[in-house]
């Protein structure tokens, strides 16, 4: 039975996290948002939302290893198991300003974050600096980008016209409702198992909810690949983690301080900084990831699953 309330508690915070995104995102096209700023604002916070209940619910039931566990272990897989399946699946071309601004602020936060956690915990006012920066990252991204995002086209465009507002709202209100209770459920049977079976949170923490929440960091970059959309793929794994650490542990250490383990910063963290930094010279060179590399990626992920296991 406690298999079956993760599975059903996974699926319902994935179905929460895409009704708040359809009817944000409808909303926001109304109010004459491009899609591309729909894309780095409503879609990313959407694709995050998942993580974002897990890692809050996490924290107030004193389960502070899942919460961290759920950011860290989520990282590692989107740059590793997200990014690598989806380059086997087509060579990912990137613009230089992927580089520039993406994967700076990737190395960047990704850094902060091993750094604050040092001394074992992220306080309410590290906590308060992470949604700070967030929303300087944004506005700096926002600056960077304005008239170069895709409009809305005319076919899009006419079919939000259609759309109701009233309909919107309660797909918003459905969404935060499923990741709401599908958070409970999803953390709820994880510790119950992990308990069973004499595993740690930590471990629980970076495999099962880590890569429960990624899948639709997964699912978007994938689909992405396929239609040879590279772009997108990239920019919505890096983004999902510059949202993880600024937006995920900010909000969650407002909300409730997040004491921070030896094991994650001997360990997790470890693996998270050597994969970022890594990523650099496959970024680099040539300014694409190719199915190899891809390949290295994933195997990355499994020895680093190895490692922990």
């Amino acid at each position: 039975m406690v298999y079956l309330i993760l599975i059903l508690g996974l699926g319902i915070l994935l179905l929460g996290g895409k009704l708040l995104v359809d009817g944000a995102s409808s909303i926001a096209a109304k109010l004459g948002l491009s899609a591309g700023l729909i894309g780095l604002t409503v879609v990313a916070f959407g694709t995050s939302a998942p993580e974002l209940l897990v890692s809050v619910n996490a924290a107030l039931k004193g389960t502070s290893d899942i919460a961290i566990g759920n950011v860290v272990g989520s990282n590692i897989a989107n740059i590793s198991l997200v990014l690598g399946i989806s380059a086997i699946l087509y060579p990912i071309a990137l613009h230089i300003n992927v580089l520039k601004l993406d994967y700076l602020f990737t190395l960047i936060s990704s850094s902060l974050f091993f750094i604050l956690s040092y001394n074992n915990v992220i306080s309410r006012l590290e906590g308060l600096i992470f949604v700070i920066l967030l929303i300087l990252v944004n506005l700096y991204i926002f600056k960077k980008l304005r008239g170069t995002e895709p409009e809305l086209t005319e076919e899009e465009a006419e079919l939000l016209k259609k759309e109701s507002t009233w309909k919107a709202a309660g797909l918003i209100v459905l969404g935060i409702a499923g990741l709401y209770f599908g958070s409970d459920m999803f953390v709820d049977s994880a510790v119950e198992i992990s308990r069973v079976f004499g595993v740690s949170e930590r471990i629980i923490g970076v495999t099962v909810i880590a890569i429960g929440t990624s899948l639709p960091e997964l699912t978007t970059s994938v689909i992405a690949a396929i239609n040879k959309k590279t772009d997108i793929a990239i920019g919505n794994i890096l983004g999902s983690n510059i949202m993880n650490v600024l937006g995920i542990i900010g909000i969650t250490a407002l909300v409730q301080p997040i004491e921070v383990t030896e094991q994650f910063l001997s360990q997790d963290f470890i693996w998270m900084l050597v994969l970022t930094v890594i990523l650099f010279p496959i970024l680099r060179f040539r300014l694409n990831v190719s199915r190899w590399e891809g390949a290295f990626l994933v195997l990355f992920y499994a020895v680093y699953l190895f490692s922990i296991l």
